[in-house]
């Protein structure tokens, strides 16, 4: 198993938990985005840029994605073609994804986008707090607890 993060949008808040959790366990981590990130110094730590563009750092996961990795992600697209690949995707805000929740959190996405465009609601998600945090690590120690011995 390796863990992949869409670290475009990779949360700051959440970095040291993963850095942490991969230490700890010794599982491979890949951090891909189309700018700079900062990570610790890590044989278990690499970083693939792509170039700019819309979904290019997606379509490079889904290129090196497994059945059996984790995808860290806020992208729900994303997050449905690596379980389309057999992985498991978590929310920096600590939503796990599977097979089961998917398709019903992208149609919930697809419409909330609608909603937005016809004017009938306004703004996004409220803004990442501490709360969102405790379940991302709570989410994520859960996962490997279970799929780490596994693999």
């Amino acid at each position: 198993m390796q863990i992949l993060v869409d670290a475009d949008a990779f949360p700051k808040d959440i970095h040291e938990i993963v850095f942490r959790a991969v230490s700890r366990l010794r599982i491979s981590l890949t951090l891909v985005s189309n700018k700079r990130v900062k990570y610790p110094h890590s044989e278990l730590i690499s970083r693939i840029m792509v170039t700019e563009g819309p979904d290019v750092a997606d379509d490079k996961i889904v290129e090196i994605v497994r059945e059996g990795d984790l995808v860290i992600t806020a992208d729900i697209p994303l997050a449905s073609r690596a379980i389309d690949k057999g992985a498991t995707a978590i929310d920096p805000r600590g939503e796990l994804y599977t097979k089961t929740n998917i398709k019903h959190r992208l149609a919930m996405r697809d419409l909330m986008k609608e909603l937005r465009q016809e004017g009938e609601i306004m703004g996004g998600p409220p803004a990442f707090s501490g709360k969102n945090v405790q379940n991302f690590a709570n989410t994520l120690d859960k996962f490997l607890t279970k799929h780490h011995k596994k693999s």
